[in-house]
């Protein structure tokens, strides 16, 4: 069984990453790839779905804050979903809460309007 998981589907108005296990540097690249392949062409809306992740580490994270960029240069959006402990503790210790919008689970994500946060 793979340590780490991400699973794309397209729901209307965004596209969804759901992903699962552990995020690490050893796990990463599969994250890379689907946010690199996600379509930021016209202000696409990108929501990664974190419930079902038992970990993240800096890695994980920078790979979440490049793309988070990517996304708001083609006026776009990075939006976390199911943010949890202990995945959650990593982002508030880091600050890195206050980036992103961050939603309790993609039906409330879906019913909030995107909005662009500042460019930090």
């Amino acid at each position: 069984m793979a340590r780490f998981a991400v699973e794309a589907r397209s729901v209307p108005g965004a596209t969804v990453l759901a992903l699962a296990g552990e995020l690490d540097h050893d796990t990463v690249e599969p994250l890379r790839q689907a946010i690199d392949a996600a379509a930021w062409h016209g202000g696409g809306r990108l929501l990664v779905d974190l419930s079902r992740l038992d970990f993240c580490d800096s890695t994980g994270l920078n790979v979440l804050l490049h793309g988070r960029l990517t996304a708001g240069e083609s006026d776009g959006s990075l939006e976390l979903v199911g943010l949890h402990p202990p995945v959650e503790r990593m982002f508030h210790v880091t600050g890195a809460d206050r980036l992103f919008q961050v939603h309790a689970d993609v039906e409330a994500a879906l019913a909030t309007a995107r909005r662009n946060p500042s460019p930090l």
